[in-house]
């Protein structure tokens, strides 16, 4: 009885862990990442209990029936935060109020669903994906009280490397060229130095000569744009978008570094493993030059997957 109620335990600290982290799932996107081999009613249960005990709470999505969607409660981030698998992220603000869950909502579960995609692909590889090596909203100061906060961060290890990515799920909510802005907002993350302020003199004796993103990661991660809620037209709005936004010389630099990639949702969701991989895996080792492309992006959904777009070095 001791082991049953202890495993419990451990199942309900990390289904609360991964609400915390992951912002919002219905029931049946947690059961997929939670435990995938039980049987649902099971994650249905704790959910039921960790709503009892008021760390988790759920709003019932319009035009849905009775498909519900689950947040952690302000209580329940508290709980949670105070948990080392958590250390050093910033807690959930908005999320934990059922008015501002409900309003987010579509966001934030094609969020989890993106997360699905990568980590239902690493279990059937043998990889490493595990669920809190997806992380939402980490945020990162660009200076002037600006930061690029990115949908989620990805961790993803295959045999022989560490992969990381700056994940953007994009439904169509914005013009195409705001999307391609945050190209723009990237190139400005992966030269910002703390303490320098454009035009001013400054002293190395004082101030920061290397690049903020460098005290995190020792390669920057690379950019994956996810296109939802939008038909062939809308997807290929945005790819040219993207495209066009290359000619910005800050950005064009930018490239030459950071492999950037774009695919529609449902090509992400029903890619074949080894295409969803590729994808991931692009470029990786792809060293600055002037024969190196700047943009790879997966063309829309009348392309096969193994296509893709390569774009030439633009001069700036």
């Amino acid at each position: 009885m001791t082991n049953t109620n202890t495993d419990a335990g451990v199942g309900d600290r990390v289904a609360l862990a991964v609400l915390t982290q992951y912002r919002m799932g219905t029931t049946a996107q947690l059961h997929r990442v939670l435990a995938p081999g039980v049987r649902i009613e099971q994650t249905r249960r704790r959910l039921a209990k960790l709503r009892a005990e008021g760390l988790v709470d759920r709003v019932t999505l319009p035009q849905s029936g009775r498909l519900r969607a689950w947040f952690p409660t302000a209580y329940g981030v508290r709980v949670a935060m105070e948990w080392p698998e958590l250390n050093g992220r910033r807690p959930p603000r908005l999320v934990a109020d059922p008015v501002a869950a409900r309003l987010r909502v579509g966001h934030a579960l094609a969020v989890t669903e993106t997360a699905l995609a990568f980590l239902e692909d690493a279990r059937r590889r043998g990889e490493t994906c595990l669920p809190l090596d997806w992380l939402p909203e980490v945020h990162h100061p660009i200076g002037n009280d600006e930061a690029v906060i990115p949908d989620a961060l990805l961790y993803y290890r295959s045999s022989d490397a560490m992969l990381r990515a700056f994940v953007e799920v994009d439904r169509a909510t914005m013009g195409p060229e705001r999307l391609a802005a945050k190209l723009t907002a990237y190139a400005r993350l992966h030269r910002y130095i703390p303490g320098r302020t454009p035009g001013r003199r400054w002293h190395t004796t004082t101030q920061s000569t290397e690049e903020a993103w460098r005290q995190r990661y020792p390669l920057f991660p690379r950019l994956q744009f996810v296109l939802d809620s939008t038909g062939p037209t809308g997807i290929d709005n945005r790819i040219r978008a993207l495209h066009a936004h290359t000619r910005d010389p800050m950005v064009n630099a930018f490239l030459r570094h950071v492999p950037a990639l774009a695919a529609p949702a449902q090509k992400v969701d029903r890619m074949h493993s080894r295409h969803r991989r590729e994808l991931l895996l692009s470029s990786e080792c792809l060293p600055p030059g002037p024969c190196v492309t700047h943009l790879l992006l997966f063309e829309q959904a009348y392309h096969s997957a193994r296509d893709h777009v390569r774009l030439p070095r633009r001069s700036p």
